[in-house]
């Protein structure tokens, strides 16, 4: 019987795919609420612009700080312990989340240090749920349809960041505790259909046995492959210094001045390109030269960024945004495929958590420096820096990892497939 080559033919990759698709449609759509509450409640207390933008600094801290302290722990625990449970065990707490602040909401009892302690759990959440998914979409289809699986669940991400937003900004203006209620009925799809997923084939952990040593076993695959360290760390540093979301609120209401609608479109802009790009890679997929074309998609990333910053004209503003977004996704695809279809399954779950660590240090960690940064020098011009970090980033990651200029198809070498297999091993 020949296997299916889309991934869409096989029922278990179809229920992920949903799972993922309402899990993040749900996040984001929290997400932007959580920030628009927390800097109006700043705002309407008194304080500045930049005092405000500073308390947005503290959500993206509060939710990178359980990820960097538990990643460790949560790549293991997708290596050892059943995904689906794992991944589960996460959207349920997410939910929790999403009831108590509609509950709080609803009564009119919201306050900052409820949406920081919520934002604290959301990142516990997200440090297990992200390991569990990412190493779970490989098992679920034939190697020679990842790239294609890769790019049809990045579609559900982006499709989720961009109905999210949109959710949550216009559902906020009916009835300010509708987006988490609608969030919580969300979250409860996600479980159902990851509970209709079948027994999937994991490889056992190989090389150490004890909990501390297959933490360190995938913390030194990643250190000596530079290929995915060059594409883990390229992704940290460039998005971690051109990290604008955060301060969407802060351009919606005092620098467009376009309020909540006009907030729900600039967060969903960025979608709009990653989904469309998403959408074409699923039937188109890149086969060549996809190291420079990952570089030169990082430096676009950069070039737009700066343009949005300087925007003072809301279509302008939405253009570049889309930019961004096709650029990311572009990145993202390429990055993912290489990483995964670069690291051995038993150790998949241990790499995607340190991925997935530099991915929430570059997105939550990215939201605290770019508002800190805003504080001090203003957000218009942290945006603007941030972009050219961007491009340098971009730059100097060419030089310190050659392989990323030198990588033409996603195949591995076969000297680095022998590599992997050694230290899958657990020999020298």
């Amino acid at each position: 019987m020949t296997e299916p080559t889309h991934p869409f033919r096989i029922h278990n990759f179809r229920a992920y795919w949903v799972s993922r698709l309402s899990m993040t449609l749900a996040q984001y759509a929290m997400l932007l609420i959580i920030g628009w509450q927390t800097y109006n409640i700043a705002r309407d207390s008194g304080l500045s612009v930049g005092a405000s933008s500073g308390q947005l600094a503290l959500i993206g801290l509060l939710q990178f700080l359980p990820l960097f302290v538990l990643t460790p722990f949560s790549g293991l625990a997708a290596d050892r312990f059943n995904r689906r449970t794992v991944a589960r065990l996460t959207v349920a707490l997410q939910m929790a989340c999403a009831g108590y602040l509609a509950w709080l909401t609803w009564t009119d009892a919201i306050t900052i240090p409820n949406l920081f302690g919520v934002a604290i759990c959301l990142g516990i959440a997200r440090a297990f749920a992200g390991p569990a998914l990412s190493a779970l979409a490989p098992n679920l289809v034939p190697q020679a349809s990842l790239p294609n699986a890769i790019a049809l669940s990045s579609i559900a991400w982006q499709v989720g960041m961009i109905a999210g937003p949109g959710i949550g900004g216009y559902l906020y203006d009916i009835q300010a505790a509708l987006p988490y209620a609608v969030a919580f009925a969300l979250f409860s799809v996600s479980i159902v259909a990851l509970t209709t997923i079948g027994d999937v084939p994991r490889s056992a952990i190989k090389g150490a046995q004890r909990p501390i040593g297959q933490i360190v076993d995938g913390l030194q695959y990643v250190i000596r492959n530079k290929m995915v360290l060059g594409a883990i760390t390229l992704d940290l540093f460039a998005v971690f210094l051109a990290g604008a979301t955060a301060l969407f609120p802060v351009y919606a209401r005092d620098i467009l001045q376009v309020g909540s609608t006009g907030l729900s479109q600039l967060a969903m802009a960025p979608a709009v390109g990653a989904v469309v790009t998403a959408a074409f890679f699923s039937f188109f997929p890149i086969k060549t030269n996809v190291g420079p074309k990952m570089l030169g998609a990082v430096a676009m990333f950069g070039i737009a960024t700066i343009v949005f910053g300087f925007s003072t004209s809301m279509p302008l503003s939405l253009a570049m945004l889309v930019i961004v977004g096709a650029a990311d996704m572009f990145s993202v695809y390429i990055r993912q495929s290489l990483i995964q279809l670069h690291t051995p399954d038993d150790k998949r779950g241990r790499v995607s958590s340190v991925s997935m660590m530099t991915i929430s240090a570059s997105n939550e960690f990215g939201d605290f420096f770019s508002g800190t940064l805003a504080f001090f020098i203003g957000p218009v011009l942290a945006v603007v820096l941030g972009g050219a970090g961007a491009i340098m980033t971009v730059a100097i990651w060419s030089q310190l990892f050659p392989v990323l200029r030198t990588t033409k198809t996603f195949d591995p070498p076969e000297e680095l497939l022998d590599v992997s297999n050694t230290n899958s091993s657990g020999e020298k």
